[in-house]
């Protein structure tokens, strides 16, 4: 239902009109949105081939869920930002040409982007066991020294984390996000694990032509010539319609949910239902910048938490895909393919899109994050003024 005194609904058709258009035009299969306040939804509303139950791979925005679990367990002594990973996992890195580097990378520079290791490698069938993945992550090396650059890494650093979870918890990863995480908040539309074989999720389709690098840098301003993309390719991305992918429980990308489910989570990062984790510790994640080295793919400061990405009040928050018309405060994790995921403090109000979607021009996929959420933002507002 929709609590017409929370959203703007002069900028809701606007939103719609905008994703209509995008369907009608054959640019994506399916969508799906959500607004949630005070651990609410108050709106869910699909599109083209998706209805209001439906599950889409939600990719990086993932990488929250694994937060959540690494802050509990910052709360309870069991790890700290400082913590080293070889602390945990000591053969982490020996074998590879870095290791003196490798055993300087703290939890803190991977969930941060700054450990160093931003493409290695790790897929199947080795990362179907917890021996073969150690042993693979034993080989990893940086190309740079760790905390020194910031450089998203798409996987690699959150299969370290969720080994060192692994380890700690004596248990597979992905059982700890769902009985620390998912279980107690009830949000049984937020799939992560080996369920997800199991599910009816909206076929991932991929659209368009992709850019070349000159277009890039013509438009941008950026040569992207020093940057791996393929991780995050069409190609790479369209394979998570594979249930047994989906199933690894990649801890990086390898969720699925309806927009619901994802926009309740937030809810719970807003809100803290019975104090899951401690107030510094939630303000880690969600409200303190711990690095603002400069992203290479735009040039502006990361604005990393530990886990998430803050909007900032420097101006530059379309440039982290929040788009201008959200908080200073606002927290969030996108997800590749143009997944849109954020909570503002400030509003009360979390957010959600969810496409089936994959763009082959990440170009006009970003154009359409930021149409999107700079809807989304404005549809907030009379909250934003209570």
């Amino acid at each position: 239902m929709t609590n017409s005194s929370l959203l703007d609904q002069t900028q809701l058709e606007k939103l719609r009109a905008k994703i209509n258009d995008e369907i009608d035009s054959g640019r994506m299969p399916a969508a799906q949105f959500s607004f949630a306040y005070e651990n609410e939804v108050i709106l869910t509303e699909s599109f083209g081939d998706a209805g209001d139950d439906t599950l889409f791979n939600i990719f990086s925005a993932t990488k929250a869920l694994i937060a959540g679990v690494v802050w509990q367990l910052i709360d309870e002594g069991k790890l700290s930002r400082t913590t080293l990973v070889r602390d945990i996992l000591p053969e982490f890195g020996t074998r590879g040409t870095t290791s003196e580097w490798m055993g300087t990378i703290t939890l803190e520079n991977l969930l941060t982007h700054t450990s160093g290791f931003p493409t290695a490698p790790l897929g199947p069938p080795k990362w179907d066991t917890r021996a073969s993945r150690l042993e693979v992550m034993s080989r990893w090396r940086c190309t740079w020294e760790p905390g020194t650059r910031f450089e998203y890494h798409p996987t690699a650093a959150h299969w370290v984390v969720g080994e060192m979870i692994a380890e700690i918890e004596g248990r597979d990863h992905r059982d700890v996000v769902n009985d620390r995480i998912l279980g107690p908040l009830g949000l049984s539309d937020l799939h992560f694990g080996a369920d997800n074989a199991d599910l009816d999720v909206a076929p991932l389709v991929a659209l368009g032509e992709t850019p070349t690098a000159a277009e890039i840098k013509e438009l941008t301003g950026i040569d992207i010539g020093d940057i791996d993309l393929s991780e995050v390719s069409p190609d790479i991305l369209v394979a998570f319609n594979e249930p047994s992918i989906r199933a690894v429980g990649i801890p990086g990308a390898g969720g699925a949910s309806t927009s619901a489910g994802l926009a309740l989570f937030y809810q719970a990062l807003l809100h803290n239902p019975d104090e899951m984790w401690s107030s510094v510790t939630l303000a880690d994640g969600t409200a303190s910048i711990l690095s603002n080295l400069p992203d290479p793919m735009t040039g502006v400061p990361s604005n990393r938490s530990l886990g998430l990405v803050i909007s900032g009040d420097d101006g530059l928050s379309a440039a982290r895909s929040m788009g201008p018309t959200v908080s200073s405060r606002t927290f969030g994790h996108n997800g590749a393919g143009g997944q849109i995921v954020w909570g503002d403090p400030e509003s009360g109000i979390s957010f959600v899109f969810l496409t089936s979607a994959i763009e082959r021009n990440f170009i006009s996929e970003v154009r359409r994050i930021l149409s999107i959420t700079a809807k989304a933002g404005l549809a907030t507002q009379p909250a934003m003024s209570r």
